[in-house]
């Protein structure tokens, strides 16, 4: 499985600078040999790999407020030991929003290296950050015990202040990059 994470992140071509140190970083984690998966919740080891899925309709995306994170997130989940990232989101999505992909997962988007916050602080996620295309009118249950609510929002009026840190980044590499199918650019 370690050489097919390593084949996700080698897909992804950095946005910017803080990519480029991510992509770096998470490389380098995945060639050491360390574990990858989280074994014991909420931190062991203190550094796991995580499938993010955006659930992405034109110029909008869903987002989840995540009880625990006391954050705006996009679904995801914790990779399961010896489980493909891809796998892990299709699980995530049936888990946390109640359907199932309408296509075929495609490769990872962006990775982040971020220290989590919350009630659950004190570990990194290493994040590969998938895109799920839906209609907003799709029909979701989501999980009432790790949400409180689920939101459409445009592009330009996610609370990134309320966010991951890298949501914003997230959202201008989906807009400024014209091989990503998924996401409808608007005429200038």
């Amino acid at each position: 499985m370690r050489d097919q994470v390593r084949t996700e992140l080698e897909l992804i071509e950095p946005f910017d600078e803080i990519e480029h140190e991510h992509h770096a970083e998470a490389l380098s984690w995945v060639k050491s040999g360390a574990e990858l998966f989280r074994l014991a919740k909420p931190a062991t080891p203190p550094r796991h790999l995580v499938s993010y899925f955006a659930v992405v309709d034109e110029q909008n995306i869903l987002l989840i407020d995540h009880k625990n994170a006391q954050r705006w997130l996009p679904a995801g989940g914790h990779v399961e030991p010896q489980e493909h990232p891809r796998s892990t989101v299709l699980r995530e999505l049936e888990e946390e929003l109640g359907f199932t992909c309408p296509h075929p997962v495609e490769a990872p988007v962006m990775i982040t290296c971020t220290a989590t916050v919350g009630l659950t602080a004190g570990h990194t996620d290493v994040s590969l950050w998938y895109v799920v295309r839906a209609k907003r009118e799709q029909s979701m249950n989501y999980d009432e015990n790790e949400f409180s609510g689920i939101r459409w929002f445009p592009f330009s009026d996610v609370p990134l202040e309320r966010s991951d840190p890298h949501l914003g980044r997230f959202i201008a590499k989906l807009r400024s990059n014209p091989s990503v199918s998924y996401v409808e650019r608007r005429a200038s």
